[in-house]
This record gives structure tokens, sequence and C-alpha cells, in this order.
């Protein structure tokens, strides 16, 4: 047979046929063979296979058992402070010095900027002036003095983003991951995932704000797939959890008695029922709630706390019983951290008492309502963390400012507020495993939009979670055919902000 010459072959043919090239290309596969051998020793290389799912091994006679996750946490507890009705990142976090610059001045756009409740009217500044804080010289408002005088302790989170722009989707999906109802909360997922310290208490409880409770409610802190038992408790210290009186004419000791033989009885009971997890999870709960008839009343009996601490709080405050009640709600939350509850979950801003009026939704007048509602929140959320970093426990509890979404850096046309904005807005960490003073990712030079190091609140959640020794990836319920996450198929943790 003919050997073929060097012009009949194609160009591919010709290539194969040159032994330098050849020669060359065999040198770079063998290096990248034996750079994937030092990744994957290192393990370092990419895998394509989906993480094992983390399912806890949970005793149903001991639900809120403390329990591992999946590596050492730097994180034990968690506080959220949830703002409700979306605080304005402009006005508070995220100075931004080109919207003074150009104040009242339209916003530069080729297109009319309509928004949720119509079109926007001019760029407006921050009625508050910003000021360098602490060693860091963080720039932060006015608006929240207190608060900005631990600029050194806090880690921002300037570029975070939601999915929605209304409030009751928005606080579902800085809860759940999901703008849905029927998804569990972070706390529900906490709890499923390390139970709890204290077994006298609930794993998770959740304090409303003194006017009500936040617009989605019990969406907040619910459960929903995941077992009922690791649904937050919810309660304030105005409304202690009801129906824990022992009713009267029954004494401290018949009643203690009376629960030690209902606890012989139901062990009994279960006895002829091995292995029936939802009897053994029953009773439970019940002897939770005995267990609370003891240190509930102590828990939320702020009677014996020094005057001294009352007044750091603003818990004294006479003429403010809004303000008052928040603070003694800051207190409950220190106690109930203090007391080893794993999830604590305290709101500022109330639904259902008109709009801007009990939260912090400012459409119509910002800076006629905005002074009051930083009054409240101010000094006691202030006081809240400089109690915790004094006490210690701030070394161990990570704690968690956040709302809804941000608002816009206009007006709206026609009022003298600012519109929902789900583009870019801040959140911010402290305390345990964090970096501190830091500030993550920016918003572009108004403060509509995020431009740098673009965050969801996916990767939001999945960052608590990696300070509690969780990862989010593996952390599922197997639910209606799917794994379910509390990040969904999403997130990344913000590596950065860790310490």
């Amino acid at each position: 047979m003919p050997r073929p010459s060097a012009e009949s072959l194609s160009a591919a043919g010709r290539t194969l046929l040159d032994r330098r090239r050849f020669l060359s290309q065999s040198a770079t596969g063998l290096g990248s063979i034996a750079l994937a051998q030092l990744l994957g020793r290192d393990s370092l290389l990419g895998s394509t296979s989906k993480p094992e799912p983390f399912r806890p091994q949970i005793d149903p006679a001991q639900p809120y058992a403390s329990r591992n996750g999946n590596f050492p946490a730097k994180a034990q507890n968690v506080l959220v402070i949830f703002c409700s009705g979306a605080v304005s990142q402009v006005d508070t976090w995220d100075y931004k010095p080109e919207l003074i610059k150009r104040h009242d001045t339209p916003m530069p756009s080729d297109q009319k900027i309509v928004t949720f409740q119509g079109e926007q009217g001019n760029l407006i500044k921050p009625k508050y002036e910003f000021k360098p804080r602490g060693q860091s010289g963080k720039m932060i408002s006015d608006l929240i003095p207190n608060l900005a005088e631990l600029a050194d302790d806090l880690c921002f989170i300037h570029s975070l983003t939601s999915k929605t722009n209304t409030h009751g989707p928005g606080e579902t999906y800085m809860s759940t991951g999901q703008t849905l109802e029927g998804y569990p909360s972070m706390g529900a997922w906490t709890s499923y995932a390390l139970g709890s310290d204290n077994d006298s208490l609930p794993a998770f409880v959740s304090i409303p704000d003194p006017r009500g409770l936040p617009q989605a409610a019990g969406n907040n802190w619910g459960s929903a797939f995941l077992p009922a038992q690791f649904q937050g408790t919810s309660f304030n210290a105005a409304k202690p959890i009801r129906y824990l009186d022992t009713p009267a004419g029954i004494s401290p000791t018949a009643n203690r008695e009376t629960s030690d033989f209902l606890k012989r009885l139901n062990t009994r009971h279960l006895e002829q029922f091995p292995g029936d997890s939802e009897l053994a999870a029953r009773i439970a709960s019940y002897e939770l709630a005995a267990r609370m008839q003891l240190s509930v009343p102590e828990l939320t009996d702020l009677a014996n706390e020094p005057a001294h601490v009352l007044k750091a709080y603003g818990a004294d405050d006479t003429q403010n019983a809004v303000r008052a009640g928040y603070a003694k709600n800051c207190i409950l939350a220190r106690r109930l951290l203090e007391r080893g509850v794993r999830f604590v979950q305290i709101f500022n801003g109330a639904y259902a008492m008109g709009e801007g009026v009990g939260n912090w939704d400012g459409h119509k007048s910002i800076y006629d309502q905005y002074p009051g509602h930083a009054h409240i929140l101010d000094q006691p959320t202030a006081a809240l963390i400089k109690d915790l970093k004094q006490r210690g426990l701030l070394e161990n509890t990570l704690v968690v400012w956040c709302t809804e979404f941000g608002r816009m850096p206009t007006f709206q046309k026609g009022a003298s507020g600012r519109d929902h904005n789900p583009a870019g807005f801040t959140g911010w960490l402290a305390g345990a495993g964090v970096k501190a003073p830091f500030s993550y990712g920016a918003t572009d030079e108004f403060g509509w939009k995020a431009v740098e190091n673009i965050s969801t609140v996916y990767d939001f959640h999945a960052t608590i979670l990696h300070l509690l020794g969780i990862d989010h990836e593996r952390l599922t319920w197997y639910h209606n055919g799917m794994e379910r996450r509390l990040t969904d198929v999403h997130g990344r943790v913000i590596r950065e902000a860790l310490a």
C-alpha cells in the first residue's frame, strides 16, 4: 500500500505528524496529570459529585440534646436582630459622598426609574451626618450614635441583594431562604442540626417587638416540613409564654409530685410501645413544658436586674413605653443566651400599625419617622452587644443584624420617603468567628445597586451556618422527592468575612 504524502493529509493530520509539537503537547499533558494529582492530594480539586446529606441522629426522647455539626464551630449560639420594614442603608450604614454631592438632582439614568410604589424623584442625601467611628474610621450615621460606637466590632456586608421587593416575602426570604411560605426558618434548621445546651428551655426562641408581630409573622420562626419540635417558641418580656402558671389552689409540692407521677406513667406507657418515635417526641415535649414551668418565670423576671443594667439598656424609660419594652426584650435575649439557648431572634418593628408607623417602612415622611425608630433601636441594641462582650458571651455568640431589603437613594415622586430596594443593601455580623472591623462588598456611588462582591441571602445564610460548624450544602431534609436545604441549590460562604 503506498505511503501517503504529507501534502495529502489534512491540517490536523499534519499536526499529529509534527514531532516537535507532539513532544510539546505530551509534556503539557503529563504536567496536567501531575498537577491534578497534587491538587487531589491536598483536597483542592473540585468534585462533581454531590456532598453526602447530613441528617443529625436525633433521639426522639431527647430531640433538643446538644449535637455536633460537620466541623468545629466558631459560634455556639446565634442572636439575630431583625429590623422589620426595610431599613434605609443610605441613612444608616452605607456612606455615599456622591449622594450628598448630587442632592436633589435626578438620578443619572437613560430611562425613567419606576420601583415598587411608582416613579422615582430626585436623589436625596441622608438627613443625619455620617462621621468616622472607632479606630477603623468607619463612616456611620448620627441617626444611630450608640451602635456607631461599636464600628470596630462589626463586619459589614454592603452588597446584599434580595429576590423580592415586598415586605412579607422579603421577611420570609431573609428568614427561610424562600419567598414563598412553607419552608423552615434559619432558627429551625439550626435547632434541628445542633439541638441546645439547655434542657429546660426551647432551643429556638423568637422575641416579637412590643408593638406586635412582623408582617411574615410565624414564617420567620416556623419549622414547616421539619419536625414541629424545631420551630421557634415566640414570647417577649411583656407577654411571656401562656398557660405556664400553676392553677390556683395547687401548691408547688403537689404540682411537682403530680409531674413526677405523670412522668412515671409516660415512661411505663413508652415501654409498651418501643420504637414509637412520635410517642417519645410527644412525651419529650410535655416534659419540656413541665420544666419550663420552673425555668421561664425566673427567666422573664427582670426585677433582679441591677438598676445600672436597666439604665444602660434604656429599660427604665418612663417616657417611651415601646423603647422600654424593646430594651427589656434585649435583656431577655441576653438571659436566653446566657442559659445556652441555641438560636435567639429579636424583632425591632411590627406590622399593622400603618405604613412606617410601627416599623422602618419609610415611604412618605422618612425623616419624621426614622428618628423615632432609631431612638427605640439604638441604645438598647448597642447595650445588648456591649453586655454580651463584657460578660464574655460574644466570644461564642454570632450576632446577626438584618432587614428584608434596602431603600432607594431617591425620594418617591411626590413624597418625602424612599421606596423599596432589593438591588443592594446592608447587613452585618459581630462576635464569634467574624473579622472585625471589616467591610465586604459595595453598592454603586449612590447606594442603589450592589456592584462589588455581590452577595445573596443564600451567601449570608451559608456563612452563618458555616460559623456554627455546618456545611450548608449537606444539611438537608428529604421532602417531596427532594433534598431540601436552607440555601436551596445556591450559596457561597463569604470567607473574606471570617476571622
